[in-house]
Order: C-alpha cells, then structure tokens, then sequence
C-alpha cells in the first residue's frame, strides 16, 4: 500500500465523506475511490458501507485503521524530523488559521521567528467545519479561531485580535443596496450551517434570534470556503462575515454591508492542553507581549 493511499484511507476514515476527504487532501473524488478500491481488492474485503446517504467503516475497515493510524503518524514525523535536521532547525510549529487575514498578523509571526530562529512556523487555513478536529488529530499545534472555546481538551490562549462584522451576499440581493444591515435582517433570509461544530460556538458568531425576538434560523450545511461563496453569489444564503472578509474577499458578484449593531468577534489561540511544549508557551508569550492587533 502505497503512503498517500494510506493518507486517503484514513482520512475517509477520520471524515466518512468522500468530498471532504478529497478536499482536504487536495485529489479528486474519483482518485479517493480508486484508492479505496485497490485497498479492499488487495486485502480482500471491504473497508467501508457506503450508499447514497452515509459512509461507515466494515469490521476491517476498523481494525486497518486501528493498525495503520499510529504507523503512518510515526513516518510522517520521522520524515518532518529529518527535514527539520536538513534546514538547522530543532523542530516546527503549525498554526491553523480559521481567520483569512494572516497577512495582516505577521508581526507575530515575524517576531516569533526572529526570537526563535531553531524553530519553523507553518501556518495553514484550518476549516470551520469539525473547527477543532485538527487539533486532536495531531495535524496542527495551535488553531487562530473565534472565542470562546470551552471544549475540556483545550487551552484558550491569549486574544490576537478583535473583528467587526460585515453581511455577506450576493451583488443582485434585495440587501445589496443598503449602506449598514442590522442584526435583524439576519432572521428574514437562510444563512449557512457548519457542521459538525459545538452550538455555543457556533452562536458565538451568529445568535440564535434577533434582538425583537426573531428566530434566527440556519439554512443548508456548508462544506468550505468554495461552498460558502458559491452559495453566497448564487443568493442562496447570506453571511454575518468578519469585517476583514472584505478585504481578502473583494469580489464583484458579492458586497460587504457594515454591520453596525451586530457583537465583535474576539479572535485567540487554543491548543490542546497535553501537547502543550515550549514552542506553543513561547508563541503564545510574543502574542502576550505584542498584545492584541490595533483595529
């Protein structure tokens, strides 16, 4: 069985979807089942039951993912380790990012690495679906995201920076014109749904009602960014965004709305508490002293 076969047997395994698993790692669906059909040829059974509204792992399937999973994350740090060997360095910090605005935070990330030049830092967009799934896969060290976060495995570290919000649709939306939206028009049109993510999370970022009482209901399920803005210029949904969408998203089928009376979003590291080591507390130390971005 060759690695990457490996890679997508476990991560079918991890997400049971065949589009997510070839989203994140970047293949076509076609290639995930191709994969998954050589595997089971060669060992002569099938891995997964899959039909038309659900995928789940066989007996096999579980026991092969029991066997391979602690062998496949043993090479992929052997091979990070002689990388890191290869370019001086002792070790490698990776960030997920739910935010799109790292450009913007560099200042953190250039000074954790002037502070720390025997360590990498790898920083990669984290999805907002399963937000902190990377994290107890052992994929990153940390994850950038909205507070709060109060899952029992993890650490809410230090803020690095507060977001206004702005409302998100499609350049022909009857809203489209206005120049400031309200927390209230949130109740009147769909808007998308991340799953699987806690529900105090997800509130976090849009209320459950309007101030007047109105239920805020919660339209089709989203699987990424390509879906969410699909969907967005379609005029299938709109979106309370973070203001900062609107700068890393210009474009011309869609329009930003200030949205004025609508809560700030507070953005801040969380790790999980026994992977804590000393490249985490020290970025987390630069973030403490840099203190939170200036809106």
């Amino acid at each position: 069985m060759e690695l990457r076969d490996i890679e997508i047997f476990l991560t079918l395994a991890d997400l049971l979807h065949f589009g997510r698993t070839a989203e994140r790692l970047f293949v076509s669906v076609a290639r995930v089942s191709q994969a998954i059909k050589k595997q089971e040829r060669g060992i002569g059974a099938e891995l997964f039951y899959r039909d038309s509204r659900k995928v789940r792992l066989t007996p096999a399937g579980e026991q092969l993912r029991k066997d391979l999973a602690p062998i496949y994350q043993g090479l992929k740090e052997s091979m990070e380790r002689a990388r890191l060997a290869a370019q001086g360095k002792t070790g490698v910090l990776r960030i997920g990012t739910i935010s799109v605005n790292n450009y913007e935070l560099r200042r953190y990330w250039e000074t954790f690495r002037s502070r720390h030049p025997q360590w990498g830092l790898r920083l990669g967009i984290a999805p907002w679906i399963d937000p902190f799934g990377g994290l107890r896969r052992g994929e990153m060290d940390m994850l950038l995201t909205w507070l709060p976060v109060l899952e029992p495995d993890l650490v809410m570290g230090p803020t690095m920076f507060t977001d206004g919000r702005v409302l998100t649709l499609a350049v022909d939306h009857e809203l489209a014109g206005r120049t400031t939206a309200t927390i209230e028009m949130l109740g009147d049109f769909p808007l998308p749904l991340a799953n699987p993510a806690p529900d105090y999370w997800l509130e976090a970022y849009t209320p459950r009602q309007t101030p007047e009482g109105h239920l805020i209901v919660p339209g089709p399920v989203v699987t990424s960014n390509d879906d969410l803005y699909s969907r967005l210029s379609m005029g299938e949904i709109i979106n309370a965004s973070p203001a900062h969408v609107a700068r890393y998203f210009a474009r011309p089928d869609l329009v930003h709305v200030p949205m004025r009376d609508m809560p700030a979003l507070d953005y801040g590291l969380v790790w999980r508490g026994e992977s804590e080591n000393d490249m985490i507390s020290a970025f987390a130390e630069v973030v403490r002293d840099l203190g939170p971005l200036p809106l």
